[in-house]
């Protein structure tokens, strides 16, 4: 018989026969033909259920019936399926909910177009037993980082079988995180990892399902730690451990940074002084101690490169409070950020170097070792900080670009706040990271050729962000690293149009951010609404 493209695997064990009749019937009325559903009976005991899957298999000979004797649970179950499956691409679909009419079309056009993908994605949303639709998840493009600390790609998945084989196919022991440990060992291996930004698979709502109830099936979370923890072995990282967030089957990785790394933080500064938090202070001091408090890491060396009317007092505090560690580098010319950082880059010995404003107060313990550490990982190029105003709401969770803006994702949303689907309890990769902290190898800086000095005020950062993607590096974004950015304290902000139009004419923008879609539409309509305001 010849090889259908796609094998549907599909374990079933007790749904509604009615649910799976008609999870049946969604694969049967595709619009693309190249199928077999492979349904395996998990020895679910109910005679309504079995009939609706004899009934399918003698109406349809692409319809195949595996009947197990006892029930071995949803990984034995898939395996099982696997082991029958004849197709070039295996889709996973659960007993109980729906694709829509064009799927596997959507699907098959998306393998033409990329040849080399191994595994691609869909949108999805929720439904319930009246039909009605809620839920909708637009997912953000391929984006690793989160798919470590987060199952994003859920529903709907189409994996290459051989890459499937090549890993053994679904693990025992992970039942209940057995998609994401498996997507996350064949997605190592992929050469592209395609999404197709439309709402393909629809979830159906039960009690006591994932969809309706995050929190359930709590022994998922577990498996879901431990797939996580496999991977981060498998991906040369087994001193980082991982624990769950605040919200179940959402997790946080704890890493470690070789003892002998030399990291120098770069502080541009003039050493003013304000209000924060109703005390006067002088920024850059406070800036210092925060991240000396809260760092353990010896080989660290602190760079200031400060204006020649910086306070005398400052540089003092700063010289007692950071011994031999300190480096000062004295600026002389007209104020240019980019070349401030750059001269201190130059000055700086690190293997990593972390570029800091001097009104940042770190918050997070193991503030450096939990910003570099990533950029171990050959495939990151840049990190940045979980950053919050003082009123404790949101000042950065990654820069999102798209229709000739540059904005900070959730700016002025409470700190406590999730995010779209979890996006900000969880490290992932981002468009851009502002400069007021952000992290970099050294090599990395050498490639990119550090920041752009005909930006001297605004949008450096973005054009920095811009390089260091455009060489196929990850820009990660890190939920727990946090401090607090008291923005504009220590200089007066102007956006010129000429920084604008060049960071525009060198780069451009698309209409929807790749890792923050929705994130992004709900920026514009707000951006929007303002200039309406001001009309």
């Amino acid at each position: 018989m010849p090889t259908p493209l796609f094998s549907i695997v599909t374990p079933v064990y007790r749904p509604q026969a009615r649910d799976l009749q008609e999870t049946i019937d969604s694969v049967v009325n595709q619009s693309f033909a190249d199928w077999e559903l492979i349904l395996v009976d998990d020895a679910s005991g109910d005679p309504h259920v079995t009939t609706v899957m004899k009934s399918a298999a003698s109406a349809d000979s692409r319809v195949v019936l595996v009947e197990r004797k006892t029930n071995g649970h949803i990984v034995a179950a898939s395996n099982d399926g696997l082991a029958r499956a004849r197709g070039r691409w295996i889709v996973l679909l659960d007993h109980d909910d729906l694709l829509a009419p064009t799927s596997l079309e959507k699907i098959a056009g998306a393998i033409e177009k990329c040849p080399t993908a191994g595994y691609v994605y869909t949108d999805e949303d929720k439904i319930d037993d009246h039909g009605n639709l809620s839920g909708e998840f637009r997912k953000p493009d391929w984006s690793p980082e989160r798919l470590r600390h987060q199952m994003y790609l859920g529903h709907l998945s189409a994996l290459r079988s051989d890459l499937v084989a090549q890993v053994g196919g679904f693990h025992t022991g992970f039942d209940g995180s057995q998609d994401h440990d498996l997507a996350l060992r064949v997605t190592e291996l992929c050469d592209d990892v395609v999404h197709i930004p439309e709402v393909l698979y629809h979830w159906r709502i039960v009690p006591g399902s994932a969809a309706g109830d995050p929190n359930a099936k709590d022994y998922a979370t577990e498996a879901g730690i431990r797939a996580v923890q496999e991977h981060l072995g498998r991906m040369g990282r087994p001193n980082d451990t991982v624990s769950v967030t605040r919200v179940a089957h959402t997790y946080r990785t704890h890493r470690v940074l070789d003892d002998s790394t030399l990291v120098s933080v770069v502080i541009p500064t003039r050493g003013s002084s304000g209000l924060a938090w109703g005390q006067q202070r002088c920024f850059l001091v406070e800036a210092v101690r925060s991240l000396l408090a809260h760092t353990r890491h010896d080989l660290l060396e602190i760079v200031v490169v400060h204006d020649l009317d910086t306070p005398r007092s400052a540089i003092d505090e700063v010289k007692t409070l950071c011994g031999e560690h300190l480096r000062l580098v004295p600026y002389e010319a007209p104020f240019n950020f980019s070349d401030k950082c750059n001269r201190g880059y130059l000055a700086a010995a690190g293997d990593m170097i972390v570029f800091l404003n001097d009104d940042i107060e770190v918050r997070s313990d193991e503030f450096i070792e939990q910003l570099c550490a990533p950029l171990e990982e050959p495939s990151v190029g840049m990190t940045g900080a979980r950053l919050t105003f003082s009123d404790d709401t949101i000042q950065h969770a990654g820069l999102v670009f798209l229709q000739s803006n540059f904005v900070h994702a959730y700016s002025g949303v409470p700190d406590n706040d999730f995010g779209y689907f979890g996006e900000l309890l969880v490290d992932r990769e981002v468009s851009g990271l502002t400069a007021a902290c952000v992290a970099l190898r050294r090599e990395v800086v050498d490639e990119v050729g550090a920041f752009n000095l005909g930006l001297p005020n605004n949008f450096n950062d973005v054009d920095l962000s811009y390089k260091v993607r455009s060489i196929g590096y990850r820009l990660v974004w890190l939920s727990e690293v946090k401090a607090t950015h008291f923005e504009s304290r220590s200089r007066v902000t102007r956006v010129r149009s000429r920084e604008v139009d060049t960071v525009l004419s060198r780069w451009g923008t698309d209409e929807s951010d790749p890792y923050m879609p929705i994130e992004g539409a709900r920026l514009i309509e707000r951006i929007r609404q303002l200039e309406k305001c001001t009309d």
